[in-house]
């Protein structure tokens, strides 16, 4: 057996975002002589899920010939009434679970397979490894302390017999957190009888199955969180794996060239120049992105913004109606000349710049005149915000990043929040008043300090000997030692 290759396989659930993340998990074992596998599945009920799938395999398979791709066939799902495509891909995934099978089986006549690692939404996998004798793990791509949340899930499901849509502000409270607003749980969860809330409770009871929980946190970063975790608190009945936190792990840019956007960058001063940016599925209504250039133009700041072309046709947005939405197809071009403001180009090209649905956004926010951040606080733009020692202006779209949220402004007191999200339209006023204060107020002085202090703590956890370090040789030394 020892001659045999020593694999990691690793199953993310469907979306470039999922395969991204766990490619770079895969990216780190490679260094420690394990050949990496990458099972991927096709979200076939997302138009150009599978071209788009295939144009980011045969770019990672171009830079990383050691990793592997195996893609499962496609399966037919059944009807599924709920509006979110967390319940179609929970349903993908467990009917694929007999293909997962096969292509673990045939992985195992020649190599010896030593860990199957999925994401969250992947824990129907584990009956696979479990079928197999693999030893399975969770790679879970956000903070402890939402993870916190979704473990004892649960537990306030028993609990609470309402959906969280219908208790507003209440909050709701978790071991070791800040309360969470009812309200500022992910969209999925807000109605207990949607299809998809009951998919994640299922997969929520679920983490505690694996033999272990990758993060990509630090323990300095979020010790509270963790240590609940570890006392067993966390999750009813108290069983959860160890937790590994090998963070901060975030994607490196592949691009040929160099952008536009940070040629611009070299001409501005020193953290001079706020980015505003919100990831690949955040997008706007045209009402907003006109009030977004409106703050923009009065505050008088430099910026860099991407702008994204407004949901066509509009999906549900945020909850109450508002002018937030998550894209689930990649929108057009955006035609900026109609989206903002008449003039407003022209008058802010001096001391602005607005890029088109894209930019390199962990440069960026490396670049020395980047002095501010306005996020929709997903976990890795985080990452990549401490990173860059870039304090924060939070203003959550979807998934968990309204926890995020109040994680950055109320306990780590990294970000300030923007007020309006939670109905979905924040005025021009508001924008120009957090803008102006996160580069000039005595507030965004405090909150770039303190940045400045969790990026020194997140080089160390990354450092020979730091915390994350050490998690990543254990891993190591637990696998290696399943052949010898």
């Amino acid at each position: 057996m020892s001659s045999e290759k020593e694999t990691l396989v690793l199953y993310p659930s469907p979306g470039m975002g999922h395969l991204v993340a766990i490619v770079e998990l895969g990216k780190l074992f490679l260094g420690h002589g394990f050949a990496v596998s990458v099972v991927t599945v096709d979200a076939t009920y997302t138009t150009g899920a599978a071209s788009a799938t295939s144009t980011l395999i045969h770019r990672m398979s171009s830079a990383h010939p050691s990793l592997t791709f195996h893609r499962l066939p496609a399966v037919s799902l059944p009807p599924n009434s709920s509006p979110h495509h967390e319940a179609h891909a929970f349903d993908l995934l467990r009917l694929s679970n007999p293909h997962l099978l096969r292509v673990l089986s045939s992985l195992s006549q020649t190599s010896s397979v030593l860990a199957l690692i999925v994401d969250f939404f992947c824990t129907d996998a584990l009956d696979v490894a479990a079928e197999l004798g693999i030893p399975s793990y969770i790679f879970y791509t956000s903070s402890a302390a939402s993870l916190v949340t979704f473990l004892h899930f649960p537990a306030i499901h028993s609990k609470i017999t309402a959906s969280f849509k219908d208790l507003g502000d209440s909050p709701l409270r978790f071991p070791g957190l800040p309360p969470i607003p009812a309200r500022d749980m992910p969209l999925p969860l807000l109605d207990r009888e949607d299809e998809a809330y009951k998919g994640f409770l299922f997969h929520f009871g679920r983490l505690p199955n694996a033999d272990g929980i990758i993060t990509n946190t630090w323990i300095s970063l979020e010790p509270k969180p963790l240590k609940v975790i570890a006392d067993g608190l966390a999750a009813p009945g108290g069983k959860v794996p160890q937790v590994y936190c090998v963070g901060p792990l975030i994607t490196k840019s592949h691009t040929e060239s160099r952008h536009e956007c940070l040629h611009w960058l070299d001409t501005q001063p020193r953290r001079s120049v706020v980015f505003l940016c919100f990831g690949s599925l955040g997008a706007f209504s045209a009402k907003q992105l006109k009030e977004i250039a409106t703050g923009l133009e009065k505050c008088g700041q430099r910026f860099l913004w991407v702008v994204r072309s407004p949901p066509a046709p509009k999906p549900a947005l945020a909850p109450g109606g508002g002018e937030s939405a998550k894209l689930t197809e990649a929108p057009p071009e955006p035609e900026l000349d109609e989206l903002l403001p008449p003039g407003f180009l022209e008058r802010t090209r001096e001391r602005g710049m607005v890029v088109k649905s894209w930019a390199p956004q962990a440069e960026v926010l490396r670049h020395a005149a980047v002095g501010g951040f306005v996020t929709h606080c997903g976990w890795n733009s985080v990452l990549e915000s401490v990173l860059g020692g870039v304090p924060m202006v939070a203003w959550p779209l979807y998934a968990e990043q309204r926890m995020n949220k109040v994680l950055l402004v109320e306990e780590l007191r990294l970000a300030v929040e923007m007020r309006g999200y939670e109905t979905g339209a924040v005025a021009a006023a508001e924008v120009e008043e957090r803008v102006r204060g996160l580069m000039e107020a005595e507030w965004g002085k405090e909150i770039r300090e303190r940045m400045e202090a969790v990026r020194v703590e997140a080089e160390k956890a990354l450092a020979e000997g730091g915390s994350s370090y050490v998690a990543v040789k254990e891993l190591v030394a637990k696998w290696k030692a399943i052949t010898t």
